[in-house]
């Protein structure tokens, strides 16, 4: 059989949604590559994409449905079939529905997969059943609540205006593991003459292509940047024409906040030192286009919207908004661009059950009783492995009266506690329409392959389990071809026709947000709203992280890795042998004080729960910060949990997001 190449995008959780090439061979994925043709990939693709094929054809790949015979967590189970499994399912729920009502039934999923379709497949079920709702905010709510607090509906800068900017500066994130592109195209600026500045918590790859690193405190984003704003103000730099056309509430800000924020104050804070924090103010206000690309990483603590919040006011104030490359990108926001409604269908609820935060899984289950929440269904999420709290998460996952159903390519730490193992497909099986968050892109595609064993897609489950509850319903009876094309036969302005029949041939395309010429800032007032009485906090200002009030010395980083995505893609040794084990990062100054060596095993302990590393001491984490890189699954780490037994269910200023990096330890040697 000849060869064939088939395009394909990307399906994780990545603000640059590449464009992917797949050659094809007798029903098998032989190679992933760049789409050279797609205007964001142009053919670069991160290392895990580059292997991508390695996880579609992993030796790890659950190709049956399984049912438990061991215990909870023990991983044995025995298969069985397709029609088994949704029947065992189906009967349990309408035995819990009629004895306890929807709302015991919880699902829980996140964004394994990002196609507009299967990621979304189950919530016109959910809904249909009356389960209680899942409140999906683990990445970054707060950014977006901060970005709207000052912004409104404001879309945001195209990112490819990055390549007119005079000073770069990739802020809280490590772009080179997490936004490749963006890495490359800071990188091109740079080589035109821009000035590049890293700002970050620690010493990471994307500092090290950066022309400054300024390493901060943790969650002490704020403080550097109301540093920047008392020298800018002081020291005449604002735009005061672009204010006063532009920008509401400045005089309130100016008088009721920045003359608490001199550079000597803000230096204790953040640990930048006042004279470098005078110079940053004077080189940004002094650019003439500086462009700010923001990270998720920086919201996730308790005080993340305002730091954004924060942030937003240096281009306001400064006018880089009046040139091109300008500005701050916090992410683009193309939801109103496809009528996601159809697929999510709202209307199947007789009434609005319950919200329960998927911050806060480990507390729904081992606390709420109104009703208690006696089913768990999990798809394309891990939450053993990547919610908050793991020692809370794994104890209600250890009851005997709670049902769980995990739909997933492999034998994750959830799926070892599942009662009803359901296999899934790669997004190489089955098609979907995807949306960039970190560009203005939009690209359909078919199932490159078929699926691999009996694997089935979200969609295709959850038609069964319609039919297994015995729904006549016919929105259940669509095929997911029919679903896309309910997505892209929609009247909007953010395409035309001709973008719309592009789209359904498959390229990609991009997304024109819709504007108003009588108005350049969608916001209530019409102008950047730095004051704005319906927040709570009418003003940006400097609030504390929770970590300080913890009492443990080191703050501590869940970071990202180049050689996975949270928990995806540990299936693949080779890319599990590029990280080597789960390591601590830790300055000599702290490893001293604390008599450890490299290369030891070390305990960090909170009062949430311990975690065993190898220790690495470094040069890139300044003293009193402590980083480590992936969420490993328990399978490849000597203790029995991961740094999310560290991390806490608390939430953030805004957005009730997560605050994964809000974590404060103490590490002592074993």
């Amino acid at each position: 059989m000849s060869r064939t190449i088939t395009r394909s995008v990307c399906p994780y959780d990545c603000p640059d949604t590449c464009g992917l090439l797949v050659e094809v061979e007798n029903g098998s994925a032989l190679k992933v590559t760049g789409d050279p043709d797609h205007p964001m990939t142009r053919g670069l693709l991160c290392i895990k994409m580059n292997s991508y094929e390695r996880t579609v054809h992993s030796p790890r790949r659950l190709t049956t449905p399984l049912r438990r015979v061991g215990a909870k967590g023990e991983g044995r189970f025995e298969p069985i079939s397709w029609e088994d499994a949704i029947g065992q399912i189906c009967a349990a729920w309408k035995d819990l529905i009629r004895t306890h009502g929807g709302e015991c039934i919880l699902p829980y999923s996140y964004a394994g997969t990002m196609g507009l379709v299967q990621r979304n497949a189950g919530h016109a079920f959910f809904n249909k059943i009356g389960a209680s709702r899942l409140e999906r905010t683990i990445c970054s709510p707060a950014k977006d609540a901060g970005w709207k607090s000052i912004m409104g509906e404001t879309p945001a800068m195209n990112p490819s205006e990055m390549a007119q900017s005079d000073l770069v500066i990739l802020w809280g994130i490590n772009a080179a593991a997490t936004s490749i592109h963006a890495m490359r195209d800071a990188q091109k600026a740079r080589k035109g003459g821009a000035r590049f500045w890293a700002i970050d918590t620690y010493r990471t790859p994307t500092c090290d292509a950066a022309d400054e690193t300024f390493l901060i405190r943790p969650g002490s984003d704020a403080a550097l940047v109301l540093g920047m704003l008392n020298v800018i103000e002081r020291e005449g730099l604002l735009d005061r024409q672009f204010i006063a056309d532009n920008v509401l509430g400045f005089e309130e800000f100016a008088e009721r906040v920045l003359p608490e924020c001199a550079p000597s104050q803000m230096a204790e804070v953040c640990g930048i030192s006042a004279p470098i924090i005078e110079r940053m103010a004077r080189e940004f206000a002094r650019a003439r286009a500086p462009y700010i690309r923001l990270g998720s990483g920086l919201t996730r603590y308790g005080n993340g919207a305002m730091t954004v919040r924060t942030i937003t006011c240096l281009p306001a104030l400064t006018g880089a908004w009046k040139r091109p490359g300008g500005g701050v990108f916090c992410g683009t926001s193309t939801g109103a661009a496809f009528p996601l409604h159809s697929v999510t269908r709202e209307d199947f609820m007789a009434k609005t059950p319950r919200l329960v935060s998927m911050n806060q899984l480990g507390a729904a289950l081992t606390e709420i009783d109104d009703p208690r929440v006696k089913s768990l269904y999990v798809y394309h999420s891990n939450p053993a492995a990547i919610a908050p709290d793991q020692n809370a998460v794994i104890l209600g996952l250890e009851r005997e009266d709670l049902f769980t159903v995990v739909h997933e390519r492999f034998l994750t730490d959830t799926a070892r506690y599942a009662d009803i193992v359901l296999p899934a497909t790669s997004s190489l099986e089955h098609p979907d329409l995807y949306r960039s968050y970190g560009s203005y892109h939009t690209q359909l595609c078919t199932a490159a392959i078929a699926p691999v064993g009996n694997s089935k897609s979200n969609w295709e489950v959850f038609r069964l389990l319609a039919a297994g509850m015995g729904w006549n319903e016919p929105f259940f009876l669509q095929s997911a071809d029919e679903l896309i094309e309910q997505l892209i036969n929609f009247e909007t302005p953010w395409r035309d026709r001709d973008v719309s029949d592009r789209l359904r041939h498959g390229e990609p395309v991009m997304l024109i947000p819709p504007s108003d010429p009588k108005r350049i800032w969608l916001t209530p007032s019409g102008k950047i709203e730095i004051l704005n009485e319906r927040e709570a906090e009418p003003l940006p200002r400097l609030l504390p992280t929770h970590a300080i009030q913890d009492g443990f010395p080191l703050r501590l980083q869940p970071a990202a890795t180049p050689f996975a995505l949270n928990s995806s893609f540990y299936e693949q040794s080779g890319l599990r042998d590029r990280q080597d084990c789960m390591t601590l990062m830790m300055s000599k100054i702290d490893a001293e004080a604390r008599g450890l060596a490299d290369g030891q095993a070390v305990l960090a302990y909170n009062g949430l729960g311990e975690v065993l590393f190898t220790l690495r001491i470094t040069g890139r984490v300044p003293p009193g910060t402590v980083v480590t890189e992936g969420v490993w699954w328990r399978e490849f780490i000597p203790g029995r949990r991961g740094v999310n037994a560290l991390t806490s269910q608390r939430l953030t200023d805004g957005g009730r997001g997560s605050t994964l990096y809000d974590v404060a330890v103490e590490v002592k040697g074993v």
